[in-house]
Formats: C-alpha cells, structure tokens, sequence
C-alpha cells in the first residue's frame, strides 16, 4: 500500500503508521483477518478484528482507486491536459469524489449545450473571458457572428456563457465548495401525487412535510426517506439558497482567474448562476445526499454486525438429545427428535390445538418419544403457537431435568428450502428441515445459523436499503469472527461451518469432510495436511482455529497454534512434566515468566496468548444458556395494561431503539430515548437475548403496536 494511503488509513484508524504498512503488507501476502489479529499481534501491535477488517476494507478500496487513477491519466493525456501538477494531484487523492472532480473534465460525455457551443467555434471567444483577456464581451463576440450558426452577437455570448458555465461546473475547488456548503443545508421530503393516491404510501406519512438538517438526521430516518424515495411516494431535495450559491461560484471564480470587470463581470455572473441551476445543483445536491447515504449506511451495517455477532455467539445448551417443535394450530406441531450430534432420529406432527383438540393423543406421543429416544431437552420455535405449545408441554410427564426452551425460529423457513437443507435431508420435506433448524439452534446456534443469510434473521436495520457490497463484507467479516473466535470441532463440523475457517473456503471445507469420511476422522492438526488442495498457507491459517478432542497431542484441543507448540514444549521441559501435565494445570502456568520465552519470532503478547490458553485450553467464550419465562397472564395485546411490568427478551437493536418479545405475536419497542440521554447508543445499553424487564408505555390495538420502557434492575 503506498505512504498516502498508508497515512490516511492510519490517521483514521488512530494507530501508528508501521501498524497499517505490516498489516497490509500481510493481506498482500494472502492471510486472513482472524489469523492476523490472533497470532500477528508484534506486527499489528494488537490491532483486533474489526481494525483489521477495517485495513482489508482499505485496502480493497485503495487497489480500486489505483485502477481509477490510471483510467484518469490516460484521459487527461489523450485531452493533452496532464501537467506534472495534476499528476501530483491525482496523486494523492485519497477521496474518491475528490478524483471524480479531477476526471470530470475529460470524462467521456453526451453532448451538451457546451459542446453544441465548441461545434460552432465559440471556444475561442470563451477563452477570452474565461481567461479575462477582453473587457468588452460583446464587441468581442462581433466577429463570430455570421459563422457556423450564430446568428447574433447574443447568440454568441449565450454559447460563450454555456462553455464557461460548463467549465465552472467542472472546476474541483468550485465543487468542493458547493459541496461544503451544501452539507449545511436542509433535508427537505414532499409527498408525491403516487404517494397521496397509495395505501402503502401511509407508512412514510410522518415524512410527508419533512425537513431537518443533513447533518443531524438520524440514519434510520434518511434511509426510510430515500426508500420511500425510490418507491416513488417522496420526492426529496436540499433547500439550497441559489443566489448565494451562484455567489460563491463566481467569488471562486474571482479567485482562480483574478476579479473580471464592466460588462465581462456581468457575464460570468450570468455562467455563474446558469452553472449552479443547470449543472452543478442537480449533480451536486445528489451527491451529498449519497454521501449522507453512505453514512447512514454505515451506521446500519455496524449495528447489523453488532446484532449478527451477538446472535451467533447466543449461548449454546451443547450436545443434549433435542426434540425440536415447530409450532402451528391447523397444520399441528411439527416434531423432530435429534441425537448428541444433531442427526435426525425421528419425525411426526401432533394436534394439541384447536380445530383438531388431540390434546391427549398428543400428550401420549410426547411422553413416548421422550422415552425412546432419550430426550434432554425441548426446544419450541418462537412463531404461531408457540406459547400455547409450550403450555401444552408443561403438562407432559418429563423426566427430571428435560427442560422447555424457546427458540428464534427466524430464518427456519428459508433454510429448510435452501440449497444446504436439500443436501443435508434430500429425503424429507420443508417442515421436517425447519424442525430440525430449531433443535440444531438451541443446541449450537452458531454451527446452525452460518448455514442462513444473515439478512433472513430477523436482527438488521434496513438492510435491503444498504450499500449490499459493504453489508455483504461486514456480514462476511462477523461470521468468520464469531466462527473462529469459538473455534471448530475438526472431527464434527459441518462443512458451512468450516467453510467459514480462516483460510479454508467452501471448497476445502468439502475436501476436509470428504478425507474425514473416507479415515474416520483426524487425530492430530498436521494430518489436515494429507488433504488433497490444502496446502501449508491454508494450514498456517486455519490451524489455530481447529479443534480435536481426544486426539494425540493435548495442545490440539486449544487455540494454541502448531507454530507455538516448540515454545510451550520448552516452557514444560524447563518445568520438569510433559505437555499433558502442563495443559489445564493453573498452578504450573503461574510459576512461568513470559519474558524468558520471548524471541525474534515469538513476542510477549503470543507469549501472554500461549500462557493464558495453557490454562483452559479450548475455552467457549459463550455464556450458558438461560432459561426463561414470559408473563402468564398476558396472552393478547388487549391484556396489556399501562403501568405493567412483564420479563422480556431483546430480538433486535436499532439506532432508534430495542424490540423486546414479551410473549406476544407483535415485539414491543423501547424508544432510544428511554434507554438514555440524547446520543445513546441503544447497543451499548442493551445485548441481543437479553432478558430484561419492560414497563408498558402504550399500546396501539390499530397498528399493533407497544411501547415500552426499561426497568433497570
């Protein structure tokens, strides 16, 4: 990466220059962002994760940029136009509508009233004011009149007027400035006549007569504008004051080629105003309403990454015997019975609920599966029935510690028709997939959700209105955290799980199921070597993230990389026992010093890593699960009463506030204003699958919706 990105990145980022230069330099050299941020911390100066995404985000975009400028000076030579000066500007550009402003005027255009203007030869008498050599405009325009087309030494001066106003346009200091000024102004929305004669128009109705500043409009607010926008129910626009903007133009002017006078001053005032109103206040304006876009965008992708790492990293029950009930009233319940692993045993649908009322049958087949099959644990979607069925199931004879769980069902139903559910049970229908989704969830959420679409979870904030590139990267980067920050049963992953291993992909991920298939399975890390495309990169970086349990070397089962095993061989050959004696025993890690392992290759924060693991080797970072349980006495909206105070869990986190199931089909919503002073950031106040308990505010039977407040404990 060159010294001008390297500097900007850094500034940014708030770290030291050498830290981009190394870490770039890696993802240069094809390792990935967990390997990086966990076994290169001398080199990034223990730069974590989410900087690390943010240099490979960076560093994509800088590459992008290299292209863009070679694209520019090609066209600023072929025009003739390429200065050492602009050479230089180019660059050092680090903003991409800074280049953009650059390129504008050898860009390749349609025809315009300038080029129009340039076929009748008009150029030349542009030059001259442009360039401020003639006083006298329309004595000057005389003698192009009579050629070419011009009929009048107006029509001249109109042509002239075009060419000037055109490069006025173009001038990158002169949009730099009406951009800035612009940041400053107002938001305005309007309704459109579609958005008055259309029902679905009614939901953006508080925007209907909207204005506010660009600068302080809420993200979530300019991305439901700009949709409704799209939609074609809003029309939206910046309240820009043209006179002082076409002032600014030609003070700019004023300043570039020097203070023009007479009837020439009144010219370039007249480009000035036709530059803004025809050229640069349409161009412009969008510009920055994009820019306020991207923004926003940016919030919401961040709070969709926060949301996604949260949810996958939900506690796990672990490997228990599941029966996993997928809810519903006409069409049953539908069952699915699962082994420690996750393996479907059995399936069948049951009639607890009315129209069928097979309650006792029900009961019966419930008490029989649970016996045959050794359950441990229920797990109960959260959709349609899901309170009733769990009512049903606390009247069912389980044995002592089969507890009822409930679970986001959210995304079951797309993944139960996915391409990877037809893999996994080509031989059983949507229903069945979908029950088996909900028991794999409860007992491992992580291994089960990676096999979905992040966006098909129920957890984003606008989502679809995004940038989808950058939503697609973070969305990306947050899985191949949560994936490898847990680390990966080598011997029992699915290959979606393992496909999110750094440096594995979906195509060994399949090559390393196919070789543990075929040899019953790994008993020592190196042996990942034996499998057919996985060569020492791919295992330099995905090593440290696998796990085998029971296997020949103890220091497999932990985060300690192959690169490091000479390291705590020493540390144990100096304290006299084996490596088996040392893994997991606290007492013996206590009498190492750090210091006395440190090398050119080994720093004291892989030291500290090595020392910290050697004491719960394989740790899960997750919490334990929870149980929990919602009000009974309130089943419907209409139970709702103002004042009433109900358990509840977060489902989904947003700029402007937290929804909260409290057992009802409708979440409720606590505004950010109730988590907080004015600034707060909802996320930093409340964690996805918290339980919580909510004070209700109001409710609105119409529109089906509750506020709520939260009672901090």
């Amino acid at each position: 990466m060159k010294d001008v990105y390297v500097k900007f990145v850094a500034h940014s980022l708030g770290v030291n220059e050498w830290q981009i230069q190394n870490c770039a330099q890696m993802f240069e050299d094809g390792n990935t962002i967990p390997f990086i941020s966990r076994y290169r911390k001398e080199k990034t100066g223990g730069m974590d994760d989410a900087s690390g995404a943010e240099v490979k985000h960076w560093v994509d975009v800088f590459a992008a940029m290299e292209k863009r400028k070679e694209t520019v000076i090609s066209a600023a030579k072929q025009a003739g136009a390429l200065s050492p000066e602009l050479e230089a500007a180019i660059a050092k550009c680090v903003d991409s509508q800074e280049l953009e402003d650059i390129y504008l005027p050898f860009k390749p255009k349609r025809r315009t009233r300038a080029t129009v203007a340039k076929e009748k030869g008009l150029e030349p008498l542009a030059d001259l004011m442009w360039n401020r050599k003639t006083v006298n405009p329309s004595g000057s325009a005389v003698a192009f009149v009579g050629k070419n087309g011009v009929e009048s030494v107006e029509d001249a001066l109109a042509g002239a007027r075009d060419i000037v106003a055109e490069r006025l346009g173009e001038t990158p200091l002169i949009r730099q400035n009406q951009r800035e000024m612009m940041r400053r102004r107002r938001l305005l929305a309007g309704v459109t006549k579609s958005g008055k004669e259309s029902g679905e128009a009614s939901k953006y109705r508080s925007y209907f007569n909207f204005s506010t500043p660009l600068e302080k409009i809420p993200s979530h607010n300019l991305l439901a504008i700009l949709r409704a926008e799209n939609e074609g129910f809003l029309k939206v626009s910046l309240d820009t004051d043209p006179e002082r903007c076409s002032g600014k133009i030609y003070y700019d002017f004023c300043q570039l080629q020097g203070r023009p006078e007479g009837e020439l001053a009144r010219q370039i005032r007249l480009s000035a105003e036709d530059a803004f109103s025809r050229l640069v206040e349409p161009s412009v304006s969008r510009e920055v309403i994009r820019e306020a876009k991207e923004k926003a965008d940016t919030e919401s992708i961040k709070v969709f990454g926060e949301n996604l790492r949260q949810f996958l990293l939900g506690a796990p029950l672990g490997q228990k015997r599941i029966m996993a009930v997928d809810p519903g009233f006409r069409n049953g319940c539908k069952i699915a019975c699962l082994d420690e692993r996750g393996d479907l045993l059995h399936h069948t649908i049951i009639f607890p609920h009315p129209p069928a009322n097979e309650k006792v049958k029900s009961i019966m087949a419930v008490e029989a599966m649970v016996r045959d099959y050794g359950i441990q644990a229920i797990a109960v979607g959260n959709g349609t029935a899901s309170r009733e069925t769990v009512d049903f199931l606390k009247k069912v004879g389980l044995p002592q510690g089969c507890r009822i769980w409930t679970v986001s069902e959210d995304g079951a139903s797309i993944y139960s028709a996915s391409e990877v559910a037809r893999e996994e049970f080509p031989d059983q229908d949507v229903t069945v997939r979908g029950a088996v989704s909900i028991g794999r969830r409860l007992m491992d959420p992580l291994a089960e959700l990676v096999k979905i679409d992040p966006k098909n979870l129920g957890i984003g904030q606008y989502q679809h209105d995004v940038d989808q590139t950058r939503l697609r990267e973070m969305l990306s980067n947050t899985v191949e955290y949560c994936v490898n920050s847990v680390g990966v049963n080598l011997n029992t992953a699915s290959p979606y799980l393992l496909s999110y291993v750094a440096g594995i992909g979906p195509a060994l991920s399949r090559s390393i199921v196919e070789y543990r298939n075929a040899n019953g399975g790994f008993r020592e890390r190196r042996e990942l070597l034996k499998v057919p495309r996985l060569g020492s990169k791919a295992f330099e970086q995905c090593a440290g993230f696998l796990r085998i349990r029971d296997g020949k070397n103890p220091l497999d089962n932990s985060s300690v990389h192959p690169e490091s095993y000479p390291v705590v061989e020493k540390m144990a050959a100096d304290l006299g026992v084996s490596v088996s004696e040392l893994v997991g025993n606290a007492g013996l890690c206590a009498k190492i010093e750090p210091s006395a392992y440190v090398s050119p290759e080994v720093g004291l924060p892989t030291v500290n890593d090595i020392l910290k693991e050697l004491v719960k080797p394989g740790l899960d970072p997750r919490s334990v699960a929870a149980e929990f349980s919602f009000a009974d006495d309130v089943r419907e909206m209409e139970d709702l009463k103002i004042g009433m105070e109900l358990p509840g869990i977060v489902t989904n986190i947003t700029n402007f506030g937290a929804f909260v199931d409290v057992g009802l089909h409708e979440n409720g919503l606590i505004h950010v204003s109730r988590l907080g002073p004015r600034g707060t950031d909802p996320s930093r106040v409340l964690r996805l699958h918290q339980q919580i308990k909510v004070r209700v505010m109001d409710v609105d039977l119409d529109r089906n919706r509750i506020s709520l407040d939260y009672v901090k404990s």
